[in-house]
Parts: structure tokens; C-alpha cells; sequence
């Protein structure tokens, strides 16, 4: 980084001053740092016939030396922050305050581009501020706002639904949604990909995601077609950054005011970093295994060209994977002692995986030069596939794009990937324990959500995360409590662990009826560890500064290394701040349906 950059990052100037040192940055803009991928297979193949177990003798970019002890670990996972001795109870709580955001409607900017419910969105936002909730999160959907064609865009109803955000007090979350709404378990409303890029999947349908029986998924844009020149010229990557590009540009006034807090970049179907392996629209009902969507005439012809290089050009995508409403041990892929154990299997997931890895780092570097030198921070969503994780094959994991095994570690290195952007791993899952699920298929959300979180923390990044499904009872929020905290709170300062927010989904007429309400508001409280509503970031430790260049790339080795398993951090049972029946909130009627849900589940387990 440049001088004159570096004295600006510590001036702490409000806004974005990217364009103040253009000239400055086009030194290093002209590189693409990122992962290189193109031989990780070979490598790969290479490093583990020699045993080698540690990649101990490389350098890392992280504090964190990844060969801590676990419990040495945790006490190193808190960014260091030059602040102020804490000299107060109130200040010492602070430390432990986790901020709230809510999920606005799917639709609350229509698929016409219109803010139809003002009076009523403004009305329920002044009823969160008044819960002393942080803020809002938002889709701010590619479909509806470059609709009319390729770079026509209009934010006049996204423009003026943020002002309405601040207006109220709130902060805000955006989301670059390149995805399509519908489809998907808990979408209402349908909003899909622009008109002109349907056209263009008419007479080459091979820009989406396909499955093995060539069933297409519009939902998305195969990552196939990252770098190619398929949409007038421009590339999908190009669409993607041009869209954020018009966003900054036209935000830029919100943007200075500190109104957005994060920028999540959509990355796949539901905005997550994963394939589009269990598709409703397809069929697919829980708990299906899902299926691999590499079968483009793209990936394809990527896959020979990888399996050649690694000396075998006779290696075929797998045929043996089943369909998407299977178990595992139902098809020859996932089976114990199935294909994904041979070295061929191995190659593959090792491909595929890798392919989801790059895309991730070559968006999220885009949105890192797009909105270098703005107060806000970049997040990415993870999505909390919690079925058949108990398998031993974690089917569903792997046919998502998620390598991740007994054996291998398959989250860690994405928050590696997301760690040299200062990107959020954001999750899903929150509210959800293992006793709730079905034990037929194998679930165990509260082990998964340990799993990632750690992932997340021993690589020095920010987690936040999310409930997956609607809840308004006791039971729910307290889980959502723990894993914000998950070692409870620290009455001396910052607790070991802690997420840096937690969005609750979504904002509903049925979230604000009396008795959900309430109890709503004292999870925020709990959140809050009990504090007022607290606007400064910093005074809870999770400053916003202005977003710096992401840094160099990771070698090939350190990606491997992340690959490693280690053990999670330990979790207490339950929340130390929870929401308890003396509360007066937890008797209601939410608490009741909460508990007849958690019975009625319990039941129906196999």
C-alpha cells in the first residue's frame, strides 16, 4: 500500500476516498490478486503422496499461528484494537454487545421497481428503532434494478427506501443480489434474473447451472461463464462489478453518511457461495442429497481440460451421484466405500470445490476495488447445510460445493479466502439445535454452526450469521444467544468469543403482533447484554474503517493447510444471558407453539 494510502486508512476519514488516489492505485489494480487454481489438483496429489501433514514452514499473512493449541487459540482470535482502558461496569459490558439487524421483505421494492408500502415500512421501522434494533438488511435485486436492459440501471425506489433507513435511525446491510428470488425453501415472492439475460440463456442455455440429467437452473449464473464475453461483450464478472460500480456511484451520498455498515456480495442461488444442488423448483425436498451442477457444456470442457493436465483424459464427470431426493447410500457416489473415496472421486470434489473458491475470490476482489476506501465492510454468506453432515460423506455438503469431511476441513478455507478481503463470513443456521432435526437424516445444525464459526475465528475474521427459518420463541432465540457468545459473557471486557451481528429474518406482521413482539425485544436486549442501544461501533469493538486493498494472494500450500481438520472451540450448553420464564416474556403464546413445534419434531424422529 502506498504512503499516501496508508495515511489516509489512518486519517479515518468518513466516506469513500477512492476517488482522491485513482492514480495512485493503478500500480497494483492492474494485478488480479487471488488464488491461483490452476494446478491445486496436481499439487495436491503431489503433497499428499509425500505425507507431508503441516505446511508448518510457511508464512502467514494472520496473527494467528495455525498450529496454536486450541485453547490458545481463542484468546487470540479478538482483533487488536488500540482503545481506551475500560473503567466502568457499563463500558466492560460493551464489550460483549452484539448489534441486531432485521431481514426486510423479500419484495418491500417491487418487481416493477415501485416502494409500494412506504407508510407501512416506515411504521415498522420506527417500531424495530423503538426495540432498539441496529439496523436493516435488504436484497437489492440485479433483476429489478437492471431490468431495462444491460447497464441501464435505476436505484430511484432502492434510493429512496435507504433514506427512509436513515430517516429512522437504522444502519443498513445491503446485499448485491445476482441471483433470482423463487425457488428456493421460505421464498414468497418470484423476482427473476433480467429480462435480456433470459434472452441470452434462450439460445444458449448453457450459461446456467445444469445437472447431470441437463435440467438448467435460471436461478444463477453457471460460474462457468465468469470470464467469458458472453453478454455484449462483457464477461459475468464484468456485470457483477459494473452493477456495484452504479451502486457506490449512485449511493455515494449514503455511503459518506455511514449509513451502510456491510456490503454482503451475492455469490450463488440464495445469494450463498454454493452450487444450486437442491433446487425446489427441480424437486427437490429435504432431506435430498442434492446433485452436482458442473454439467454446462463450460465446466465441462474445464473439467477435461483439468483431468488431462493431472494425466487423465480419460476421467468423465461423475455418472454415478444420484438424483436429488436420495440418500447417500443410494447411489454409488456417496455410498461407504463409495467413488468420493477413489482418487478419481478425490480429484473431483477437489475441482469442484476449487471452482467455487475462485469465484468467490475473483467477485469479492471486484467488490474489494469498488468500494476500497468506503466505511463499510464486505460480507459473504455461507449457507448452513445441516443434513446427512453426520453421514460420513456429508453428501449434501459436497454435491453444494462444500469438500468437507470427517477428514477434511471444508469451511476453513473459505474464511481463509474471505480473510485477505476483510470479508464477514456471514451463516445461517443460528436458532436451530440438533435435538429439533431429524436423526433419519443424519442432522446436527448446532455441530455445524460450531464447525464454521471456529472455522471463522482461527482465521482472524469477522462471523455473523442468521436464523435459517422464522421463529418467535424462547427456545430459539437463547440458541441464537449462544452461539453469538458461545463462551458467555466476559463482566471484565471482551468475551473470548463473539459474532459481530446477528440478522434476524425476517420483518413480518407476524414478528410485530403483540406476543412475538415482545419476546422479540428482550432477545435484542439479551443480545445488547442488557445495555442501552449503543450507535458507535467501536465502543463494542467492531470498528467500521474505510475498506482496504485486499491482500496477496495465498499460495496453493496455505489453502491446503486450511484444509486440515482441527478441533472446534468448545461451546457452553446453553446461554448464560438467556431468556428466561422470569423474564415474563417466555409464557406467552410463542413459547407454547415453540415447544408444541419442538414436540411434534420430536415425535416424527426415526
Amino acid at each position: 500500500m502506498s504512503v499516501l494510502m496508508t495515511n489516509l486508512v489512518r486519517s479515518n476519514l468518513p466516506g469513500c476516498w477512492e476517488h482522491q488516489i485513482e492514480f495512485q492505485r493503478s500500480n497494483f489494480l492492474t494485478k488480479k490478486p487471488g488464488v491461483d487454481f490452476s494446478d491445486i489438483n496436481s499439487r495436491s496429489r503431489h503433497l499428499e503422496q509425500q505425507n507431508v501433514a503441516g505446511y508448518c514452514r510457511i508464512n502467514y499473512s494472520s496473527s494467528i499461528s495455525r498450529t496454536q493449541a486450541v485453547s490458545s487459540e481463542i484468546s487470540s482470535t479478538t482483533p487488536e484494537l488500540k482503545v481506551e482502558e475500560l473503567d466502568s461496569s457499563k463500558e466492560k459490558m460493551l464489550a460483549n454487545y452484539v448489534p441486531v439487524f432485521v431481514m426486510l421483505p423479500l419484495d418491500v421494492i417491487t418487481g416493477d421497481n415501485v416502494f409500494a408500502n412506504e407508510s407501512k415500512i416506515e411504521k415498522q421501522l420506527k417500531q424495530l428503532r423503538e426495540a432498539d434494533v441496529d439496523g436493516v438488511m435488504v436484497d437489492v435485486w440485479w433483476g429489478i434494478v437492471e431490468a431495462k436492459g444491460p447497464k441501464v440501471y435505476d436505484w430511484g425506489a432502492y434510493k429512496s427506501l435507504f433514506e427512509l433507513v436513515k430517516r429512522c435511525g437504522l444502519k443498513l446491510q445491503a446485499i448485491m443480489s445476482f441471483h433470482r428470488c423463487g425457488g428456493n425453501v421460505g421464498d414468497s415472492v418470484t423476482i427473476p434474473l433480467p429480462k435480456w439475460i433470459l434472452e441470452i440463456g434462450e439460445s444458449n442455455p448453457d450459461i446456467f447451472y445444469t445437472d447431470q440429467s441437463g435440467n438448467r437452473d435460471t436461478e444463477y449464473l453457471t460460474l462457468g461463464v465468469d470470464n467469458l464475453p458472453l453478454f455484449g461483450g462483457r464477461t459475468a464478472i464484468e456485470i457483477y462489478t459494473d452493477y456495484m460500480k452504479s451502486f457506490r456511484e449512485n449511493m455515494s451520498d449514503l455511503l459518506e453518511a455511514e449509513l451502510l455498515s456491510d456490503v454482503e456480495v451475492g455469490l450463488g442461488p440464495a445469494g450463498e457461495l454454493r452450487y444450486p444442488s437442491y433446487q425446489e423448483n427441480l424437486g427437490w425436498k429435504f432431506p435430498g442429497i442434492g446433485q452436482f451442477q458442473c454439467y454446462d457444456k463450460y465446466l465441462k470442457a474445464e473439467f477435461k481440460e483439468a483431468a488431462t493436465l493431472a494425466g487423465h483424459p480419460e476421467w468423465e464427470l461423475p455418472d454415478d451421484g444420484g438424483k436429488y431426493n436420495d440418500k447417500p447410500g443410494d447411489t454409488g457416489f456417496f455410498r461407504p466405500n463409495g467413488s468420493y473415496q477413489n482418487e478419481k472421486g478425490k480429484f473431483f470434489l477437489t475441482w469442484y470445490s476449487n471452482k467455487l473458491l475462485s469465484h468467490g475470490d475473483q467477485i469479492l476482489d471486484e467488490a474489494n476495488q469498488v468500494f476500497l476506501g468506503c466505511k463499510v465492510k464486505l460480507a459473504a454468506k455461507v449457507s448452513g447445510i445441516h443434513w446427512w453432515y453426520k453421514d460420513e460423506s456429508h453428501a449434501t455438503e459436497l454435491t453444494s460445493g462444500y469438500y468437507n469431511l470427517n477428514d477434511r476441513e471444508g469451511y476453513r478455507p473459505i474464511a481463509r479466502i474471505l480473510s485477505r478481503h476483510y470479508a464477514i463470513l456471514n451463516f445461517t443456521c443460528l436458532e436451530m439445535r440438533n435435538s429439533e432435526q431429524s436423526r433419519a437424516a443424519k442432522c446436527a445444525p448446532a455441530d455445524l454452526v460450531q464447525q464454521v464459526l471456529s472455522a471463522g475465528w482461527r482465521e482472524n475474521i469477522e462471523v455473523a450469521g442468521e436464523n435459517a427459518l422464522p421463529r418467535y420463541d424462547k427456545m430459539a432465540y437463547n440458541q441464537m444467544l449462544k452461539n453469538a457468545r458461545p463462551n458467555g459473557v466476559n463482566g471484565d471486557g471482551q468475551p473470548k468469543l463473539r459474532m459481530s451481528g446477528i440478522t434476524y429474518l425476517r420483518l413480518s406482521d407476524k414478528l410485530l403482533q403483540q406476543e412475538n413482539f415482545k419476546i422479540f425485544k428482550k432477545f435484542v436486549k439479551k443480545m445488547h447484554v442488557d445495555q442501552e442501544f449503543c450507535p458507535v461501533p467501536t465502543k463494542y469493538y467492531y470498528p467500521i474503517v474505510p475498506l482496504e486493498r485486499s491482500k496477496p494472494k495465498f499460495s496453493v500450500e496455505e489453502l491446503l493447510e486450511a484444509t486440515e481438520p482441527v478441533k472446534p472451540f468448545p461451546f457452553d450448553a446453553e446461554t448464560d444471558i438467556g431468556i428466561d420464564d422470569e423474564d415474563g416474556t417466555a409464557g406467552g403464546l410463542a413459547d407454547f407453539l415453540g415447544k408444541l413445534i419442538n414436540k411434534f419434531i420430536s415425535i416424527f424422529k426415526r
